[in-house]
């Protein structure tokens, strides 16, 4: 396979050995030895079902025709469909489409949302593509998807990632029903979709927002706290965030707001750090403005993304490419916490080191898990054909002011009009699609941490191992449960 050292395994499938596919196998083997799962089955778990490469034409702007590269993979069809972004990088291959469908997988066991995992790419830099190239390559993308059944709402859903975003999901979703079976469910063969197409509000700050619910989780517990010498809670930890786009800048923002001070802010053209913390607004308005966040306010430069990551802070946040913590600068990592944000951004050896010295790793598989959820709330969404919260909303709110007027003829004192209308404004309004999505996300980290812990706690090992295990339980399960056909 391209891309890969690929070994023989014993049904036959050729699967890399190393790699960023090998890393997240040797994660999952760290893992599986913990549990007592017949060997079949977790070869089954381990291995990844179906991998496509196509190459297709398309013209440029210039009448020119380039011919590009794409990828899908699905990791596993224990459940169905199967979910995953699309990405668009130079850098995509066989490896990493395997590796990163994999993580999917058992991000999605982690947190309970019933998908396989998947994942794929094309290989661009779509900065160097015209909006109406870009649009040619996705529509084509999704015709080869189409053509070889790896696209559909109860097949394989896709989703946005590097390089992709809402506008991308949209032409997807126009393509696929353009030479579709007029499938009434069409809008679910993709998600991430402007909210106009379909798209879910509060999709846009998922990951972002699961990044910190996680974080706060993670920051809830005295004796882990007490253990990296930490008071509990936000309030007061330094954070430094590698990664200013769509997942950092909401980290941060909700971070910031919870109480903590972002002190070191790192993109590709350098970093700053202000050890008195720096606005995340006022960074961004700076990079809108200059072209880059350097050079803002009071803040030091600092040369090198990578030089941030060894920044001294309580609170690292990785959100950008996988692989950024290696065995180089693993020594010189500062951070109590790192918190991954990013899809692998800690290499196995430097994750070794890292534990030596004590660090808290909150893993990618489970922290980097909002976008997904969220995926999940739109897929309902769109198949329920109804906007979460449209038929309730206006019910609650009448509920709750009938009951703040009953109280108000209970009670011996009336309460004065004002007062009366300030309490309904107040209490007394019903959850829209947004506060639900919100709700239902906070829920969802919330519980998925509790079991991670309590299988760390139970078998003595590190956050990522015990989220690991939490997956290959649920996946193993689902197995069980099922059977094998015929």
């Amino acid at each position: 396979m391209e891309g890969s050292n690929a070994t023989p395994q014993a049904n036959g499938q050729a699967e890399s050995s190393d790699g960023f596919f090998g890393e997240v196998n040797q994660m999952f083997d760290e893992a599986a030895a913990r549990t007592d799962h017949p060997r079949g089955v977790l070869h089954q778990i381990r291995a990844c079902d179906n991998i496509i490469r196509f190459e297709f034409p398309i013209e440029r702007d210039d009448g020119s025709i380039q011919v590009i590269r794409g990828y899908r993979g699905e990791h596993s069809h224990h459940m169905q469909p199967t979910k995953g972004g699309i990405r668009y990088a130079p850098s995509v291959n066989v490896d990493e489409v395997m590796a990163l469908s994999a993580l999917m997988s058992y991000k999605c066991a982690i947190v309970d949302v019933p998908f396989g995992g998947a994942k794929g790419g094309v290989c661009i830099d779509a900065r160097n593509y015209s909006t109406t190239e870009l649009e040619r390559i996705t529509r084509r993308y999704t015709f080869e998807l189409e053509r070889k059944d790896f696209i559909g709402p109860g097949t394989d859903v896709p989703a946005p990632d590097y390089g992709t975003g809402p506008q991308e999901m949209a032409w997807i979703m126009d393509t696929y029903n353009q030479i579709g079976d007029e499938d009434l469910n069409a809008l679910a063969c993709v998600t991430g979709k402007p909210v106009g197409q379909g798209g879910v509000r509060g999709r846009t700050e998922a990951t972002g927002r699961g990044v910190y619910y996680g974080i706060r989780e993670a920051c809830a517990y005295p004796k882990d706290m007490k253990r990296l010498g930490l008071e509990v809670g936000l309030e007061g930890k330094s954070v430094v965030i590698q990664g200013l786009g769509n997942v950092g800048y909401h980290a941060a923002r909700f971070l910031e707001d919870g109480g903590a001070k972002i002190v070191g802010i790192a993109e590709i053209e350098g970093a700053i750090h202000d050890p008195d913390g720096l606005d995340v607004d006022d960074v961004v308005a700076h990079r809108e403005e200059t072209g880059s966040i350097l050079g803002f306010a009071d803040a030091e430069n600092i040369e090198t993304s990578a030089a941030a990551l060894e920044l001294p802070c309580d609170i690292l946040i990785p959100a950008a490419l996988e692989g950024v913590i290696t065995t180089d600068n693993a020594p010189d990592i500062q951070a109590s916490i790192i918190a991954e944000a990013a899809n692998g951004p800690v290499t196995s050896e430097a994750d070794e080191i890292l534990q030596e010295k004590n660090a808290m790793i909150i893993p990618d598989v489970y922290l980097n898990a909002g976008g997904v959820t969220v995926s999940y709330f739109e897929w309902l969404r769109n198949l329920s054909h109804v906007r979460h919260g449209r038929m309730s909303r206006r019910f609650e709110e009448r509920n709750a002011e009938r009951i703040l007027r009953a109280v108000d003829e209970l009670t011996a004192e009336d309460f004065s009009e004002d007062l009366l209308e300030s309490l309904i404004e107040q209490v007394g309004f019903g959850a829209g699609e947004r506060d639900l999505v919100h709700s239902g996300l906070e829920d969802t980290m919330s519980h998925a941490y509790d079991e991670i812990r309590a299988i760390r706690e139970k078998k003595g090992v590190d956050m990522r191992t015990a989220a690991f295990v939490s997956a290959i339980d649920k996946i193993a399960g689902s197995y069980d449960q099922m059977g094998i056909f015929p």
